[in-house]
């Protein structure tokens, strides 16, 4: 997907967002076991981009809730534990913001970093939620960062009924460097999985968390209490990947202590 102007996506662009969250074809499984299932997509081995799909049927836990939490960033804070930073910019529309996060990489890799403009959708009970990767000139790359790209990532939220919902996640990533085969692998065989899970516990907490947190207040549901600063279109720019620098980590080897992470289970405190 390529574009040459910042733009909201239009209903075309969810419906194809959409599509491609339920489609198999091009796609290689390479983890399926426990109602959570991870494909990755052949892409130019000459480049850096990653594309990754991740789903996950979720017992117990409706898909008005795993809307909720896709979008509390107080919340996020608190459960999603590869975050550095994450803050909201600024809204375009009343489905639209822009947005920035950092995440710690497997060691001894660099961290990085993101600038989003990110859209959501209702559909009944089923949701979208979407970014792709845009440059502002106050949030310029940082320097003990790798800024990565996002050239399209969201979720696809599907109600299986009352207490049910299918979580999709798409993800089709340049990040920013020549990566290791291990962390490719890692990423799909160990961290996908993980990262799902943790959603799923993350869900599970939320109704009793939200309770004590300013319950009433879910901007992503009532736009009238949306407290971000408008900014206009004309601010942002395409992020394109070749216009940051490639950071060369290929030859890098997994740090110890990350190797001693071998199972997918988690604790559950």
């Amino acid at each position: 997907m390529s574009r040459d102007t910042v733009q909201i996506p239009d209903d075309l662009a969810f419906t194809s967002f959409k599509n491609e969250c339920n489609s198999d074809e091009g796609w290689n499984v390479t983890y399926n076991k426990s109602g959570t299932t991870v494909w990755i997509q052949g892409l130019d081995e000459e480049k850096s981009l990653h594309k990754i799909k991740c789903r996950m049927v979720s017992k117990d836990v409706s898909s008005n809730t795993m809307y909720d939490v896709l979008h509390d960033i107080e919340y996020r804070k608190k459960w999603d534990s590869n975050v550095i930073e994450t803050f909201d910019i600024g809204k375009l529309t009343v489905n639209a913001d822009v947005g920035y996060y950092s995440w710690k990489c497997p060691k001894p890799l660099k961290n990085r970093d993101v600038l989003t403009l990110r859209s959501w959708l209702p559909m009944g009970d089923d949701y979208i939620i979407m970014n792709y990767s845009v440059k502002h000139t106050k949030y310029p790359a940082k320097k003990t960062m790798v800024r990565a790209v996002s050239i399209q990532t969201g979720y696809f939220i599907q109600s299986n009924g009352p207490k049910s919902c299918t979580l999709t996640y798409l993800a089709h990533v340049d990040p920013k460097g020549s990566l290791p085969k291990w962390v490719v692998n890692k990423s799909s065989q160990l961290l996908a999985p993980k990262a799902m899970k943790k959603i799923y516990k993350a869900c599970l907490k939320y109704p009793e968390w939200k309770q004590k947190h300013n319950p009433g207040f879910k901007p992503w549901l009532y736009p009238e209490q949306n407290r971000l600063q408008s900014i206009p279109l004309s601010e942002l720019s395409i992020q394109h990947a070749d216009s940051l620098e490639n950071i060369d980590e290929s030859s890098l080897s997994e740090a110890k202590e990350e190797q001693g992470e071998g199972s997918d289970e988690e604790s559950t405190n």
